[in-house]
């Protein structure tokens, strides 16, 4: 893909639910499956691998801070209700407040971020679309890394030392790599919604 293949004068697919309520219910509810889906590829305990990252980056990249956040906060919601939507299926309140509720609690505020950010032009370019995405991870891990040390470090055992890397040092490199499929996979999805919406 070249560069100038996947740039887009969309900043998200807001623009193209417009005021449509339908339409924006439509992504909200698509997204909040799609990230579903995403939570369910889980490799690890207590802190599972999975690819929800990769689903909140690129919602908050395609939709906008609107939609973004009203996705991930019905995931969220479907969750807390006991429907089976978080990581290897699992759901309810005991999840939300569970050693990884730090890191669902940061995808809401991820997904808000790196929808405002594109929403102002801010991920117009490549460098900023990166920087957006690393910024939204490091409210996930922010939030995550020390909620997990709080739930888990003394019932385990596990020093201050342990908690960093169990919670985020663990994730580094193939986080990494979900950063750049998220700018790459983003940038092309919205370079097809705009090439879609003149049609």
């Amino acid at each position: 893909m070249t560069t100038s293949l996947l740039q887009s004068k969309l900043s998200s697919l807001a623009p193209i639910a417009g005021a449509s309520l339908t339409k924006q219910a439509l992504l909200v509810f698509g997204g909040c499956l799609f990230l579903a889906a995403l939570s369910q590829v889980a490799i690890g305990y207590p802190v599972p691998t999975t690819l929800q990252t990769l689903a909140v980056m690129l919602i908050g990249l395609t939709f906008g801070f609107r939609l973004a956040t009203a996705t991930v906060a019905l995931y969220l919601l479907a969750g807390a209700a006991g429907l089976p939507v978080f990581a290897k299926f699992s759901a309810g309140l005991a999840t939300l407040g569970g050693a990884t509720g730090g890191y669902l609690a940061g995808f809401l505020l991820a997904a808000a971020l790196i929808g405002y950010l594109a929403d102002r032009g801010f991920t117009k370019s490549w460098v900023g679309t990166i920087a957006a995405l690393v910024a939204g991870e490091a409210i996930i891990f922010g939030l995550g890394t020390p909620w997990l040390g709080f739930m888990l470090a003394e019932k385990l055992g596990w020093t201050t030392a342990q908690v960093v890397q169990y919670g985020f040092t663990d994730f580094m490199g193939v986080d990494a790599v979900k950063v750049a499929l998220a700018a790459l996979i983003g940038k092309g999805v919205l370079k097809g919604a705009e090439q879609f919406a003149k049609l």
